[in-house]
């Protein structure tokens, strides 16, 4: 862990056997950053310090939504940071700050494995960067809060910021006509839109808590003033996010729209297709009625003829004399029948 004594001529650093002995100077306050997975972390909070077993046990495990607790010597306030993840997902990076009226203990939560553990120290060493270079002075524990907290919603705005350009980069894309694969961008359009969501929602709970902190009795004098700004930083952040969202919500409508004239049009020539084929069949079913008509009409005097052309001795009517007309009009008999009843049945 790092120790530091923040005065008015600067900030100190020192070990962190000197917590005890530094709390009892009068020249500035104590500044202790935890990072995460600290072994002494629990000795540091429960001994050293003395803070309710709830509050070590909130500051040990990971919360996954901030908080605020008023205790009588201080106050506790987890918030969540944003850090991006493989394939659109978000990580949150948890600062949890005890803020006394001598001290502040700043411990990073948990932190996934996947994620560099120095991104979760960002705020706090952009804000040690400032003090040891004299770019920013603090007289008390909630004015250094402040300065974290605001490196946190900067942090925010710089996610927010890069979000929006994916969003501009999207909508040209739409409005282009060069989205590649349906299912690709739909993906990269969701991804977006949960990035946005989460960044709306740390940014809304955060807001609350600061709120809430602000309405708080005892705060030192002057610096009510402070908590309402931070509280402020969220809600920009927060009305950012809802703008950006409802933005990405009218290029994804207008996506689902093209997609839809797609499919309508597609649908359409489909049903034309399908109406074309259909005629096509129907037709070629009909022509098929008359050939089939006309060679059952050719069919039946032939059949008579190829009777009656047989070469046989012993043959009925074989002699008669009637025997060839009778022949003919058996024919010509056939083929009229045969023709009528096509013509009834509509297949000719």
């Amino acid at each position: 862990m790092n120790v530091y004594l923040v005065t008015r001529a600067g900030l100190e650093r020192h070990d962190a056997a000197a917590v005890a002995a530094l709390r009892h100077r009068s020249d500035g306050f104590v500044w202790v950053d935890v990072p995460a997975g600290d072994p002494d972390t629990e000795h540091l909070l429960a001994t050293l310090f003395g803070f309710h077993p709830l509050a070590v046990k909130d500051a040990l495990e990971r919360n996954r939504l901030p908080k605020m607790h008023a205790y009588p010597d201080c106050v506790l306030v987890i918030l969540h940071g944003p850090e991006p993840g493989a394939r659109g997902h978000v990580h949150y990076l948890e600062l949890d700050q005890f803020i006394g009226h001598d001290y502040l203990i700043t411990v990073h939560g948990p932190v996934n494995p996947a994620v560099d553990p120095a991104s979760a120290e960002r705020e706090t060493v952009a804000v040690l960067n400032r003090l040891e270079s004299g770019r920013l002075t603090v007289e008390s524990p909630l004015e250094l809060s402040h300065a974290i907290v605001t490196a946190l919603t900067r942090t925010l705005e710089e996610y927010l910021e890069q979000a929006t350009a994916d969003v501009w980069r999207l909508e040209q894309q739409v409005t282009g006509g060069h989205v590649g694969h349906p299912e690709q961008f739909l993906e990269e359009l969701f991804r977006v839109r949960h990035g946005l969501l989460a960044v709306r929602t740390m940014a809304a709970l955060s807001g609350a808590i600061y709120g809430r902190l602000a309405a708080l009795d005892g705060l030192p004098d002057g610096h009510t003033p402070l908590v309402s700004d931070n509280a402020d930083q969220f809600a920009r952040v927060r009305r950012l996010a809802d703008g950006e969202r409802e933005y990405l919500q009218g290029v994804i409508e207008f996506y689902h729209g093209l997609l839809t004239l797609r499919a309508t049009t597609a649908a359409a020539r489909q049903s034309e297709e399908v109406q074309r084929l259909t005629e096509a069949s129907y037709a070629q079913s009909e022509e098929v009625k008359k050939i089939s008509s006309w060679a059952a009409i050719f069919f039946a005097p032939s059949l008579v003829a190829a009777v009656y052309g047989m070469n046989f001795d012993h043959m009925p009517e074989l002699h008669w004399l009637l025997g060839y007309p009778f022949a003919l009009a058996l024919m010509v008999a056939s083929g009229v029948g045969l023709h009528r009843v096509f013509k009834k049945r509509r297949w000719l």
